[in-house]
């Protein structure tokens, strides 16, 4: 269990849903559900019918990272917007966002039915339908615009993309320094890198919605007429932030390079209804934003009570990855420089 997830039980259930709904309806049961490392989650069951989803933010004392503050509003916020901007992506209904000095932040949402893709995949069932309706609910969210770029709630954020992509970057270095992350190359140098190729993300001129957290687990499907598994539900939108969309096309194929999978079902179906050239500057943005959400997993390991001996295969994958992508990005400027006949360059 990670240190961020506060304890419940089901006395403490009935204190949220109590809080939430008032002294009516009747808790009948519930339950802990599993696959989220930041919030405590329970599954409950109410006396009027409903099937709902408590979801609670970690206690007033727990550290966090710098862009976790107020997640749990965070997600409250992003499952307005998509209900009422894009009605047609299937998000859980938002029933009462809760906040109390002694309950802490806390969400009441409906329960979607279905099975995550995660546990579809590993049971061997064909999931290409179902990822392309994933990549066609991206695009959906991702027609959503707002005012600034990165993080809402006072956390990094700026007028531009490149200010805002370097601000959040900024602050998980500081939160590898605050944690004694081990990076694979120094935060100084890691900065110094990514400022050489920052020009590229000035292609970005909209900031769009991002999910941002669109791996396999927080997408959900059930079997259709035809028993093939269709999308029922995206959920976990906490991590949410604004900025290029083709940011949103890295969690859905973790581990892997998106602009080398151009005929998996989600880019695919995504591309399809958001044509997105993946020119050298997209490449490189695509380098620059894995580079972003491995140096995010690997600095939240601490947070979340992961260690070298808990799980010895993440943190050596991770250390691989940020490795790969920094000597990608430095070999890509080595070949600019090369083509422009000595001189640098990042477009």
């Amino acid at each position: 269990m990670s240190p961020t997830q506060r304890r419940l039980d089901p006395d403490m259930v009935r204190r949220y849903v109590a809080a939430s709904l008032g002294p009516a309806p009747r808790v009948t049961g519930c339950g802990p559900m599993t696959g989220g490392g930041f919030a405590a989650v329970w599954w409950v069951n109410l006396a009027d019918g409903r099937a709902v989803v408590l979801k609670v933010g970690p206690p007033a004392q727990v550290p966090l990272l710098r862009y976790e503050h107020d997640m749990v509003g965070a997600e409250a916020r992003y499952l307005r917007l998509v209900t009422e901007r894009a009605p047609a992506v299937p998000v859980p209904p938002l029933i009462h966002h809760g906040s109390d000095p002694v309950l802490g932040d806390w969400l009441l949402t409906g329960l979607l039915p279905g099975r995550s893709l995660w546990d579809l995949t590993q049971a061997g069932d064909d999931t290409d339908e179902v990822r392309a309706e994933f990549g066609v609910a991206l695009a959906a969210v991702h027609g959503i615009t707002g005012d600034r770029y990165g993080y809402d709630g006072g956390r990094a954020s700026a007028d531009t993309w490149r200010g805002a992509y370097l601000a959040m970057l900024d602050d998980l270095l500081a939160d590898a320094a605050d944690w004694r992350v081990s990076l694979p190359v120094p935060a100084d140098r890691v900065r110094e890198l990514v400022d050489r190729h920052a020009p590229v993300l000035d292609a970005v001129r909209r900031p769009a919605l991002l999910h941002f957290g669109g791996w396999a687990g927080n997408v959900l499907a059930v079997a259709g007429a035809d028993g093939t598994p269709r999308l029922s539900g995206l959920v976990d939108g906490e991590r949410y932030l604004w900025g290029d969309p083709l940011m949103d096309l890295v969690s859905p194929l973790l581990f892997r390079r998106t602009e080398d999978e151009l005929d998996d079902p989600v880019v695919r179906a995504y591309r399809t209804i958001a044509p997105c050239p993946l020119d050298t500057g997209a490449r490189r943005r695509l380098s620059l934003y894995r580079l972003y959400l491995y140096l995010l997993m690997s600095v939240e390991m601490p947070s979340r009570g992961i260690t070298g001996e808990s799980d010895p295969w993440r943190v050596a994958r991770l250390a691989e990855l940020l490795d790969q992508e920094l000597s990608d990005l430095d070999r890509a400027e080595a070949l600019t420089a090369s083509r422009s006949g000595g001189r640098a360059g990042t477009g």
